[in-house]
């Protein structure tokens, strides 16, 4: 391969990896790591010191907890603690986060 298309091609992944950062996923990543990793872990898949896993977690999920500090009818929690407070101020940020934790 000459070398112009192995510069074209590391500049269009470069290029792409910015994208998703700026894009909804990226967004959530940063919520994620300014909010959450306090209490979760910064690897959503792992549990936190108080906070459980949260790898796949429903937008219905992180709307009720994170918004109004509730579950969702039915929904069983990972952990029985009621620690985490309600975050109204993230309620525009649950698409976000919902496509970092996907």
């Amino acid at each position: 391969m000459p070398a112009g298309r192995y510069v074209a091609l590391a500049l269009t992944l470069a290029l792409g990896a910015c994208a998703e950062e700026g894009g909804p996923a990226g967004r959530g990543r940063q919520i994620y790591m300014a909010q959450c990793i306090s209490c979760h872990h910064s690897d959503p898949s792992k549990d936190g010191p108080l906070g459980p896993a949260i790898k796949s977690s429903s937008r219905e999920l992180l709307e009720a907890r994170i918004v109004r500090g509730t579950y969702p009818p039915g929904y069983r929690p990972k952990r029985g603690s009621a620690i985490m407070r309600p975050m109204p101020q993230l309620a525009s940020a649950i698409p976000d986060l919902a496509a970092f934790l996907k």
